[in-house]
């Protein structure tokens, strides 16, 4: 009795997590690194102020050259040289097209 009870549990547990799943939206990857981006860039890389600079909507190529100018040394800077070093040349390039097609003044 006790055991069709837990089994009967696990499966209505295992039924609820995979339909709450399947609500849940899809969220990329590159949606997904550019959220550690947010503290010092804002959210979407839409920066208010002019102390960091605004990712949204810049050029692709260009974020990506100065992502990639941080990761090798050949840009310098306090924080973005340590963080881009731990990033891979594709998850850069990711990041890069990501705020490329983000719009400024978007979603708060």
């Amino acid at each position: 009795m006790i055991r069709i009870a837990l089994l009967a549990a696990a499966s209505l547990m295992v039924a609820t997590t995979a339909a709450t799943a399947a609500a849940a939206p899809a969220i990329s990857a590159s949606a997904r690194l550019a959220a550690t981006c947010a503290a010092c860039h804002g959210t979407n890389g839409d920066t208010h102020g002019s102390t960091l600079p605004r990712l949204a909507g810049q050029p692709q190529q260009a974020l990506s050259t100065s992502l990639h100018a941080f990761k090798t040394g050949q840009r310098t800077s306090t924080i973005m040289t340590q963080i881009a070093k731990g990033y891979t040349d594709e998850q850069l390039d990711l990041l890069a097209a990501y705020f490329a097609a983000q719009k400024p003044g978007g979603v708060k």
